[in-house]
């Protein structure tokens, strides 16, 4: 048995067609086994299956942080992965990057043992709870860690995984309140499709844009599986969706057509949840919201003011979806609101990684456009008229080709930006594809540089007390935020 998302791109795999099945049974599971178990996303579920008293093992290539977090609650890891690792297992757990000739996989489907892709495990270890299922092109990891802090901060106990540490809370997945009446929050990861297994009580969609090409094909199919996403919503369920991006504008249009509970929030008329007043303060920003709607044959009316301990208009957006969570749920927007200010970040999302000589260091993982662009006019807010740097590492060779003049015009939001070559991670190169593709784009803030080493020389000698300098990517750019400080020291040394 699997429910392995098919690894044939173009098209939308046959798991993605209603009706959707019910999360599986988590008693139904067996010994688990979870191939690859040392990433953040199959850490988190192997982390709430053992919360639930399942027994877990697991391997990697290598030992690392999060599996020897694992090792310390009595799950067996092994290293090296090996077919015989999964003697034993009654379910075997892998993601879309296991390849088939993965010898554990393959072990695992000769001896006909159950093979489930992540999302069915962590669509299992949501047990009864009621689910906010958070999914978008990007947004969705600090949309969904920021309603964990808020439901947290109400006194809800939400269980909750998401695909980065949240500050606030000190991990990226947790059990709380079990039970129909608990709450689970779960970052719905839209690259294989299979953010349709959920069934959530409340779907968040932050924006519909073009991206993972590499498995939808077009774009048109990237619109149709948020299409299909919202139609995964459980009966009587709510969809939550951001008015000020056309395509989650057009999908909660669609929706109310159809009849379904629809609230939408946005800096725009029209928005349910009105943000307005935005401003913003060094890493702090506010605004006001304010919502007079119909939900379920009541009428919702009211505001109140959002203060967040982090910049940018796109995290009051991301609060907003929040408090639309809060005000679906019962919870009193006023408490909803004050407990938002405790969220200070997740990982890799404008984190700061330090101060050196008064030039600040922020990591980013953003890898679209529309995050890049984000990103730095935070960092334009935070550098408050001083110079902004940033450093970019690509992701993907298909996503370069598809959005090279996206990107280019995105890091000219910089006064410098250099791009570095780009990290593949699961693909092959491709002819023709490079980073250059960016910087011969004709915007001339955006240069190549040949190495990241050569790109954090470049920008430690030019910063000066008061600017910001960014790493941006998905890939092992984060590494580098160490030798950029490094870097900085010395140049500020020099200058003394």
């Amino acid at each position: 048995m699997t429910t392995q998302p098919s690894a044939s791109p173009h098209g939308l795999p046959d798991f993605m067609t209603p009706p959707f099945p019910e999360r599986p049974d988590p008693a139904g599971l067996g010994r688990v086994h979870f191939v690859g178990m040392g990433g953040t996303g199959m850490s988190a579920v192997a982390d709430l299956l053992l919360e639930r008293g399942l027994p877990v093992s697991g391997s990697d290539a290598k030992d690392g942080a999060a599996l020897e977090v694992l090792r310390g609650k009595g799950a067996a890891v092994h290293i090296p992965q090996d077919a015989r690792n999964v003697e034993g297992a009654d379910t075997v757990v892998v993601s879309t990057a296991i390849r088939e000739d993965n010898p554990e996989l393959a072990a695992a489907r000769a001896a006909g043992l159950r093979v489930l892709h992540r999302s069915d495990a962590l669509a299992a270890a949501m047990g009864e709870n009621r689910t906010i299922a958070v999914a978008g092109t990007h947004g969705k990891t600090t949309t969904s860690s920021m309603i964990a802090v808020m439901l947290d901060g109400v006194g809800a106990r939400p269980s909750f995984a998401v695909g980065a540490s949240i500050a606030a809370l000190g991990t990226n997945a947790a059990l709380g309140e079990p039970g129909p009446e608990g709450w689970f929050v779960a970052e719905a990861d839209e690259s294989d499709g299979s953010f349709v297994k959920y069934r959530p009580a409340v779907a968040v969609v932050t924006n519909v844009e073009a991206d993972h090409l590499d498995f939808y094909g077009t774009p048109e199919a990237v619109v149709e599986a948020f299409e299909r996403f919202a139609q995964s919503i459980a009966p009587g369920g709510v969809l939550v969706a951001c008015g000020d991006d056309a395509g989650s504008r057009t999908l909660a249009q669609r929706r109310r057509a159809e009849g379904a509970p629809v609230v939408t929030y946005g800096t725009e008329p029209g928005a349910d949840i009105l943000i307005s007043d935005v401003s913003g303060d060094g890493t702090s920003s506010s605004a006001a919201l304010s919502w007079a709607f119909e939900l379920g044959g009541s009428t919702l009316e009211g505001q109140c003011e959002l203060r967040l301990a982090v910049p940018g208009v796109h995290n009051q957006r991301n609060a907003a979806a929040a408090i639309a969570c809060a005000l679906i749920a019962g919870v009193d927007p006023a408490r909803a609101a004050e407990a938002l200010g405790a969220y200070t970040g997740a990982a890799r999302r404008f984190e700061l990684r330090g101060e050196e000589n008064g030039v600040k260091v922020f990591d980013d993982y953003a890898h679209h456009p529309t995050e890049v662009a984000a990103a730095l006019q935070a960092a334009r807010t935070v550098a408050a008229g001083h110079n902004v740097y940033a450093l970019f590492q690509p992701h993907l060779f298909s996503r370069t080709r598809e959005f090279a003049r996206a990107f280019a015009e995105a890091l000219s939001l910089a006064d410098r930006a250099f791009v570095v070559d780009i990290y593949p991670a699961r693909e092959e190169p491709m002819e023709g594809v490079t980073s250059r593709l960016i910087t011969e784009a004709g915007f001339t803030e955006v240069r190549y540089a040949s190495s990241l080493h050569e790109a954090a020389a470049r920008i430690a000698a030019s910063a000066a007390p008061g600017d910001i300098v960014m790493t941006i990517g998905a890939g092992d750019v984060t590494e580098f935020a160490p030798i950029l400080l490094a870097g900085l020291a010395e140049a500020g040394g020099g200058r003394r």
